[in-house]
């Protein structure tokens, strides 16, 4: 396996790993290890009102790391019960297949879940927590097919992304692939002591067990800044590191196929996805894509405390860089990694953003609703009221000096450009709402 197939790996939720050496496995084990990969259908339970797919022949594969409280996952939080997610991305296969981008979520960014169905005959009301949350509102009964569907309709609310699949990996199987694989080696810059990871590491280069391996992606608070960002990086490292080790290390039957059984045991997908042959065609798909053409991007974010001083733990996205990402992929643009970063390096806190909403509809009372989802969203919203008359076309305007701000509001709506005015009201950035915003397009 190449470098880039090792990258492809974790991305793919471990797509390429399973079938790593599979050709040269017999069809009763071939038939074994197909059957061990779980099948959860989503499709009733995410709906109908879903973007659109801009670009057909394009592929969105939802990852989710999961560390369910079931059979021998229940060791972990035992003051959890429901599903949770510690991992969450998605995996852009282009139409061309000539590149490729992986984009991570941080477990603590703060979005507005929406209503879900919670497997017991009741929905849940659109609301904002962590994104994280969704699939554990969606798993409140123990079902993936719940819990992935929840974890869909919330990326898709937040990013205009159509999922075409889902993948979710559990703990237990992530830890036999490590264990098969005889340890993996990580060399953490400084000790790590956690007793909530269940991790005593000193600094330097070793090679951790199932057990270890698990604290170590996992673990968080105590290394480094303490931000889920940096777990996202130490989870990517981790995972190219045992594919590597996977490449030089399964030569014999016994321990490849003690790898591929816990690897498949741990995979659950949507029903077209659920089968060796279709994964392996997947892999055959990015197997090509050179390195230099593969994207590891995280969503562009700021710590929330900008916006509200009291929330520590969460992040927000970064306006209009978050839009512009989420726009070139559902495009299916290649990104400019480095252009993105650079765009990202100067942050505009969504409280510094000061607007007046004006509205342009002739329903009564939409001016108040625009404001009030923008202000949970920690845009300052300083007045409101209704337009000198009314417009199919929503508008965003500013006076010289209010470019940046402007841009960052116009990003949380589909659709709208901000433009200068030379007539723009001081200091304030204008939103005219007009017929032809949808409320659920407001980011």
């Amino acid at each position: 396996m190449t470098r880039r197939g090792r990258i492809l790996a974790w991305s793919a939720g471990v797509t390429s790993v399973v079938v790593l050496g599979i050709a040269g496995v017999g069809a009763w084990v071939y038939n074994d290890l197909d059957s061990n990969i779980k099948s959860a259908d989503v499709d009733d339970k995410i709906g109908g009102e879903r973007p659109e797919n801009l670009s057909p022949g394009s592929k969105n594969i939802l990852v989710v790391g999961s560390d369910s409280r079931d059979g021998a996952n229940a060791e972990y939080g035992k003051d959890l019960t429901t599903m949770q997610s510690d991992t969450l991305m998605v995996l852009h296969v282009p139409a061309n297949r000539e590149w490729a981008a992986v984009v991570s979520f941080p477990r603590d960014s703060w979005v507005e879940i929406p209503a879900c169905d919670k497997g017991d005959g009741s929905d849940s009301a659109p609301h904002h927590a962590k994104i994280n949350e969704a699939f554990a509102l969606g798993g409140s009964n123990g079902e993936v097919a719940g819990a992935a569907a929840c974890s869909i309709k919330t990326v898709e609310a937040n990013t205009g992304l159509r999922i075409d699949h889902f993948m979710s990996v559990d703990f237990q199987g992530f830890k036999g692939m490590v264990d098969a694989l005889d340890g993996i080696e990580v060399c953490p810059e400084q000790a790590i002591h956690s007793k909530k990871a269940r991790l005593d590491m000193d600094a330097g280069c070793q090679t951790v067990g199932g057990e270890q391996a698990l604290g170590y992606v996992r673990v968080r608070y105590g290394v480094g800044d303490g931000s889920d960002i940096g777990r996202i990086g130490r989870q990517q490292e981790f995972m190219n590191a045992l594919v590597e080790k996977a490449q030089a290390k399964l030569t014999s039957p016994k321990a490849l196929y003690g790898f591929l059984g816990s690897a498949t045991k741990s995979l659950t997908t949507d029903p077209d996805l659920a089968g060796i042959k279709p994964l392996t065609s997947l892999a055959s798909e990015l197997k090509g894509i050179p390195s230099d053409r593969l994207a590891f991007l995280t969503v562009p974010n700021y710590p929330r405390e900008a916006d509200v001083a009291s929330d520590l733990a969460n992040v927000a996205w970064q306006y209009p860089q978050a839009a512009d990402l989420f726009t070139s992929l559902a495009k299916d643009k290649e990104i400019d990694k480095k252009r993105l970063e650079a765009d990202t390096k100067n942050p505009v806190y969504a409280s510094s953003v000061r607007v007046q909403v004006l509205n342009g509809t002739g329903v009564s009372g939409r001016a108040a609703t625009v404001a009030e989802k923008l202000g949970r969203a920690g845009v300052t919203v300083v007045g409101k009221g209704n337009a000198p008359e009314n417009t199919g076309r929503t508008t965003v305007t500013y006076p010289a000096g209010l470019e940046k701000q402007a841009e960052a509001l116009a990003g949380r709506l589909t659709g709208v450009r901000a433009t200068q005015a030379s007539d723009a009201a001081a200091g304030v950035v204008t939103l005219v709402v007009g017929s032809d915003l949808e409320l659920d397009e407001i980011r």
